[in-house]
C-alpha cells in the first residue's frame, strides 16, 4: 500500500536544472504541486534514507503564500476554523489508514461469522433513546422525522428474515455534551441476532474486539502508526477474551469507597468510568444496570426485575465506554409498558410492538461506537480527531 504521508527530501542544484528551472523553483510555496523527474539515491541524513538529486521539475500549481496553518502547533479552534486544510497533514492521514483498516477487520470479522450486512434508514419517525437528544427534521408536508439515534429498531425487524445482522451507518445525538468524548454525529457498528442471549451478545462482543485489535497488530503498517501514536502497544497486547465482569452494584460499592458521592440508582457518567477503567486497567464489562437506567427495549432480569440484561464495555486507560448492548425485551405487554414509562406514545411504536405480537424469538444486540474505538487504540487527547469532519456540540457554524 502506498505510504502519503512520507517525506521524500528531493535536493536542486542550478547547475543541474539550468536557469529557467531554478527561477520557477523559486516561486514555490508551501502546499504547492509539482512533478519531479531525478535519479533517486542513497542519503543516510535524509528521511527515510533517500533522497531525490532533482534533474528537471514541472509546477502543477502555487499555493497562495502565507499558508494559513504555517508550520507551527496551532491551538484546536484554529485547526477547527481550517480543517479542510488541517486534515492533509502527516498526522491525520495517518489516524485515517489505521480508521480504514479498523473499519476492514471489524467488516471481516461478520463476514466470517456468517452474519448478513444490512441498511436501515437514517430518517426515522420516533426515538430509539431518550426523545430529549433527538435531531428533528422537516419531512414533506410539514411532517416530522428525525435523524436516527441508532438502528437498532430496524435491525430488530431483519433478524425474523436473516437472523444475525449488523450494520454500520451515522447515528446522531443532540446532546449538548462538551466533553473529549462527545460527538452529536458519529459511526455506530450495530448488530443484533435472533435466539442470541445476554451470554451470547457479550461473546460476540469480546471476539470483535478481539479480532480487530489482533489484526490490527499483525498487520506491520497499522502496528507502526499505533505505536507511534501511543508509544506503547502493550494495553493493546493484552487485548484478550474472556473479558473481565463487574455488576453495577459491584461498581457503586467500588466508587463509594473511593468517595465518589454515588447511591445505587444513580447513573454512572464519564468521570466514574474513567475511575472504573483505572482500576481495572483492562477491557471489561459493566453489567446489569438498574431498569430506569436503559430504555425501554432491555429486557428486565426475572430473576430481579429492579435490574436489566444490559451491558456496557469500557476500554482501559480511563476512555470508558465504547459499547452499549442488551438482551432485547418480547413480552409486548411489558414492552408496551416501558415505552409510557419513558414518556412515548405505544402507537407510535405499533410496527416495532408488531414484532412481538406476530411471532417472536428471544434477540440480543450492541451498538460499538467507532471513533470511540479508535479514539482509545491511538489514545488520542480527543475524539474530534478520529473523524475529518467532527460535529461537536461547541461547533456552531461548519463545512
Amino acid at each position: 500500500m502506498s505510504e502519503p504521508w512520507r517525506i521524500l527530501q528531493c535536493v536542486i542544484k542550478k547547475s543541474d536544472v539550468g536557469s529557467k528551472t531554478w527561477e520557477r523553483v523559486k516561486k514555490i510555496t508551501q502546499e504547492s504541486s509539482v512533478i519531479i523527474y531525478g535519479e533517486m539515491i542513497a542519503n543516510p541524513r535524509a528521511p527515510g534514507g533517500k533522497e531525490v538529486k532533482v534533474r528537471e521539475v514541472l509546477i502543477q500549481h502555487i499555493a497562495v503564500s502565507p499558508y494559513p496553518l504555517g508550520k507551527k502547533e496551532q491551538p484546536p479552534e484554529v485547526l477547527m476554523r481550517w480543517r479542510h486544510l488541517a486534515i492533509r497533514s502527516p498526522r491525520f492521514t495517518k489516524i485515517w489508514i489505521v480508521r480504514e483498516y479498523l473499519l476492514k477487520l471489524a467488516r471481516e470479522y461478520f463476514q466470517r461469522n456468517e452474519w448478513h450486512e444490512v441498511s436501515p434508514p437514517i430518517l426515522v419517525s420516533t426515538a430509539c433513546e431518550g426523545g430529549a437528544t433527538l435531531f428533528e427534521v422537516k419531512y414533506f408536508d410539514d411532517s416530522k422525522a428525525y435523524l436516527s439515534q441508532s438502528a437498532q429498531l430496524y435491525l430488530e425487524v431483519m433478524i425474523f428474515s436473516l437472523g444475525k445482522v449488523w450494520s454500520l451507518t451515522p447515528s446522531f445525538r443532540a446532546e449538548k455534551s462538551r466533553t473529549r468524548r462527545h460527538l452529536a454525529e458519529y459511526w455506530h457498528l450495530e448488530a443484533e441476532a435472533a435466539w442470541y442471549r445476554f451470554e451470547d451478545n457479550l461473546r460476540v462482543q469480546e471476539e470483535l474486539i478481539e479480532y480487530i485489535i489482533r489484526g490490527l497488530l499483525e498487520n506491520d503498517l497499522t502496528r507502526s502508526l499505533i505505536l507511534e501514536f501511543r508509544g506503547d502497544i502493550e494495553p493493546l497486547e493484552n487485548v484478550k477474551a474472556p473479558f473481565e465482569r463487574i455488576t453495577y452494584d459491584e461498581a457503586i460499592e467500588i466508587l463509594q469507597s473511593k468517595n465518589f458521592d454515588i447511591k445505587w440508582g444513580d447513573d454512572i457518567g464519564a468521570d466514574e468510568e474513567k475511575v472504573l477503567s483505572e482500576e481495572i486497567e483492562q477491557f471489561f464489562f459493566l453489567t446489569h444496570f438498574p431498569a430506569h437506567l436503559k430504555a425501554f427495549y432491555v429486557k428486565l432480569d426475572s430473576n430481579r426485575p429492579e435490574v436489566s440484561l444490559s451491558a456496557d464495555l469500557l476500554a482501559p486507560e480511563g476512555y470508558g465506554e465504547i459499547i452499549g448492548g442488551s438482551e432485547r425485551e418480547d413480552d409486548v405487554n411489558v414492552l408496551i409498558d416501558r415505552i409510557r414509562e419513558e414518556g412515548f406514545d405505544p402507537k407510535d411504536y405499533q410496527w416495532y410492538l408488531d414484532l412481538r405480537r406476530y411471532g417472536s424469538v428471544p434477540h440480543s444486540g450492541f451498538g460499538l461506537g467507532i471513533e470511540r474505538l479508535l479514539w482509545w487504540i491511538l489514545k488520542l487527547s480527543h475524539i474530534r480527531d478520529t473523524l475529518p469532519f467532527p460535529r461537536l456540540a461547541r461547533v456552531k457554524k461548519f463545512i
